[in-house]
């Protein structure tokens, strides 16, 4: 099969090679010259324009976009439709909103595109051991994507499905990352407990590693937990910092919209938010209205 990806970040490379390996002919193409001739290197086709790209392809030409969610996956989108032909599938695997996916999904079927938006999960791991997909597609868009799909999952038939029309695959991959967000955070929480037991002296390292055996908490964030551990135990040079990327976001509030309670994945929101202050000014707050209604003492900042 002969396919273009769009976007080379990490994921999209990957992708693209695992393709390549699995036989199918890849075009490539990224705003970076210097992407693109890496993976011309290693094989790909590259091209230097969208509409170059489309000449690279015979109809119905396959065309699978990795970018970041928002104004970049637009305008692509857009371009693509400018230079593709009815009957062309397009294929947005980023993290997109699912709302601005299933308004996409219309205005290019009207104008009798084939699109699929196509939950991916996976990381770094994926080019190695698969990745998981979760498509949004009708019967036609799915059928021309198969052998793809196929090659990239973990098998033919294991780690992806048709979730459901367009618009499913980024909805059911935005409750997937809301999930991951509470169980990243109670890992956190757990090991933050056992390191603070001092007289006991725990190997977190150690425990990490027995739990990945038999444990009914082991998992693959467990394995990577215990692979981060085991490689700086005291987890030394790393800011307690953490970002997110917009999916934990739109799972609290689809859950607002649709009154259904998620305080684990909420609240582990709010922490990678907590992360984010420097200032902390809700604590200095909570400890000067201890100090003002009990007389409790205030810790002072040195100055």
């Amino acid at each position: 099969m002969k396919l273009a990806f769009v976007g080379l970040g990490k994921m999209g490379a990957n992708m693209a090679r695992r393709a390549m390996r699995g036989g199918h002919d890849v075009v490539v193409y990224d705003l970076r010259a210097d992407a693109v001739s890496t993976m011309e290197g290693e094989g790909a086709r590259g091209v230097r324009s969208l509409a170059e790209l489309s000449d690279a392809l015979s109809a119905p030409r396959v065309v699978w976009v990795m970018l970041p969610a928002g104004d970049v996956t637009e305008h692509t989108l857009e371009t693509l439709r400018a230079v593709l032909s009815p009957g062309d599938l397009i294929i947005d695997g980023g993290n997109s909103n699912y709302k601005d996916t299933q308004r996409r999904a219309a205005e290019l079927t009207e104008q009798g595109f084939l699109f699929a938006d196509v939950g991916t999960s996976g990381g770094v791991w994926g080019l190695s051991q698969g990745y998981s997909m979760m498509l949004g597609a009708d019967d036609a868009a799915l059928e021309l994507v198969r052998p793809v799909i196929e090659t990239l999952a973990p098998s033919p038939e294991t780690g992806w499905g048709r979730v459901g029309p367009p618009g499913s695959g980024h909805f059911v991959k935005m409750v997937h990352n809301g999930i991951e967000y509470g169980m990243m955070q109670a890992y956190a929480e757990g090991f933050d407990l056992l390191g603070r037991k001092q007289e006991f002296e725990l190997d977190l390292p150690q425990i990490a590693e027995i739990w990945r055996h038999g444990s009914v908490v082991r998992s693959w964030l467990l394995d990577l937990t215990a692979r981060a551990l085991d490689e700086n135990p005291q987890l030394e040079g790393i800011a307690p910092y953490v970002t997110d990327s917009g999916e934990g976001r739109w799972t609290v509030v689809e859950a607002i919209d649709l009154n259904v309670a998620i305080p684990v994945i909420s609240m582990a929101l709010q922490l990678r938010f907590r992360s984010r202050d420097e200032t902390q000014f809700a604590d200095k707050l909570l400890a000067a209205m201890r100090q003002q209604f009990g007389g409790h003492a205030v810790k002072r900042t040195d100055g």
